[in-house]
């Protein structure tokens, strides 16, 4: 067994386990990063950028915006069922990670924006060339990974953490992981930051924990190795357990990595049924993509329908979408159709074309007389208002000429939320909530603060929460280390 000796020991090189690595080696610890994957960053490689609260960003855009509107805002939206005292220091610590990320770690940003229009521009989105695009998180995690290097940080990459340990004192001594030749090592530290990820990589827990089944009712991320090994972990040494929930959102699961084009014209305020063929939701919400997600998960199947017929589709063809979002936002819809006829030639099961209401709704397995029922009804309320949901009169179109277009939505998310207890230091709580001395954690596998649905009026906030409480624990880990020495 080989033997390593350092101060900290950051589990896992997300933006929490990366913030933490780079921060605690900022303060003067030796650290050691041990990460499963070939390459750092986990999911939020796929993301565009963190919250921030009173930046310069937003300063610069005349943005309204600051931490006592923001915090309002999160504690009323969560019914006050999170913990205030880590909201409001997130929040407050914000505006200063992302001068951190800019000066730092080198992190270049566009500006803060809204990702839809009733949300807050509270989203950093991390430049791409000089621009917006992306997988700015992907950017952003290799300058944080450098600035840890370049302040000590020794990253031991396919080397998965397998048991902290502790000492006869109740302390937190060391790790036993194993490297990518299969060889056992003992890292002995004085204090373990855990980063794993949370666990959507595990279908199991993901039942146990959430009631969720995995591409059936959800279908979340799954990255590999994303297997809640920090929070099995975590609990062999004591740590309290918290409810686990997911980022919710809702996704084409085949084609929301196809042609643009495809989610986007379907993910407008266009009518929405469920398997009964009914509406459930008045469709503006689809632009926020949690409170749409939430209600399709609560319809027959855990699937809902976007419809639209030739004229609607052509009118975004020709004149570009209605509402817009910083993920689903092609120049131009111009191929739509063409796009559409690809994925069907291709068996793509999220698509439907039918030349009459009938064939959509035995294509949808909807019973046809009551889709023709709630589409007639539908263009009576398009002729004057929305008397069941209240939509804006705008987006009321009326569904009427072949072809017919139909999308199959279901619930999704980037991965799981929460499992460890943390306070507002991120250090990790047992059942008694007595501090567990010298293990810390952060990120998502003890994000617990959004209540039953993520708080996306405030985008930004799961890869905001993760680089603040990466932050957080290692000033805490720092401290601590120093504390023992002393």
């Amino acid at each position: 067994m080989k033997t390593l000796d350092t101060d900290v020991v950051v589990i896992g090189a997300g933006p929490s386990g990366l913030s933490a690595a780079a921060q605690a080696a900022e303060n003067g610890m030796e650290v050691v990063v041990l990460e499963k994957a070939a390459v750092v960053g986990g999911a939020a490689n796929m993301g565009m950028g963190p919250l921030g609260i009173g930046t310069k960003q937003q300063g610069d855009m005349m943005v309204d915006i600051d931490v006592e509107k923001a915090f309002k805002m999160f504690m009323e939206y969560t019914h006050w069922r999170s913990d205030a005292r880590l909201v409001k220091r997130y929040f407050e610590s914000s505006a200063d990670t992302i001068k951190w990320l800019e000066e730092s770690c080198g992190v270049e940003f566009a500006g803060a924006y809204k990702y839809f229009p009733k949300s807050e521009a509270s989203w950093h989105i991390v430049a791409v060339n000089g621009g917006i695009g992306r997988n700015g998180g992907a950017i952003m995690n290799k300058h944080i990974s450098e600035y840890a290097k370049e302040n000590g940080a020794d990253f031991h990459m396919e080397t998965p953490a397998k048991k902290i340990l502790k000492d006869e004192e109740g302390k937190i001594c060391g790790v036993l992981a194993t490297d990518k030749d299969g060889e056992e090592v003992q890292i002995n530290c004085k204090a373990v930051i855990i980063a794993t990820g949370g666990a959507g990589d595990n279908p199991q827990m993901l039942k146990e924990r959430t009631g969720y089944i995995y591409r059936e009712d959800m279908f979340n991320f799954a990255i590999p190795g994303l297997k809640g090994d920090g929070i099995r972990m975590a609990q062999e040494v004591g740590a309290a357990p918290t409810a686990m929930n997911v980022e919710m959102m809702y996704i084409l699961p085949n084609s929301d990595f196809g042609p643009d084009c495809i989610p986007s014209v379907f993910m407008q305020p266009n009518l929405m049924v469920n398997q009964l063929g009914q509406r459930f939701i008045n469709e503006e919400e689809m632009q926020n993509t949690t409170f749409c997600g939430n209600a399709i998960s609560f319809q027959k199947g855990a699937v809902g329908y976007s419809i639209i017929d030739t004229k609607i589709a052509k009118g975004y063809m020709k004149k570009g979408v209605d509402v817009v979002n910083f993920v689903h936002h092609p120049e131009t819809v111009e191929d739509f159709m063409e796009a559409v006829e690809n994925s069907i030639a291709n068996d793509n099961p999220d698509v439907v074309k039918a030349d009459s209401i009938e064939e959509l709704a035995e294509k949808l397995g909807i019973d046809p007389e009551v889709l023709e029922e709630t589409i007639d009804e539908y263009n009576e309320m398009c002729e004057s208002h929305d008397s069941m949901f209240y939509k804006n009169p705008k987006y009321m179109k009326p569904i009427e000429k072949a072809p017919f277009y139909a999308a199959k939505f279901r619930p999704g998310a980037y991965g799981t939320l929460g499992g460890i207890k943390i306070n507002e230091n991120a250090e990790v709580l047992d059942t008694e909530w007595e501090k567990i001395p010298g293990l810390f954690a952060c990120g998502t596998d003890t994000c617990t603060i959004y209540g039953d649905s993520y708080m996306f009026l405030l985008p930004g906030n799961t890869m905001g929460y993760c680089l603040n409480t990466g932050r957080f624990a290692a000033d805490s880990a720092a401290n601590y280390v120093n504390d023992l020495e002393d």
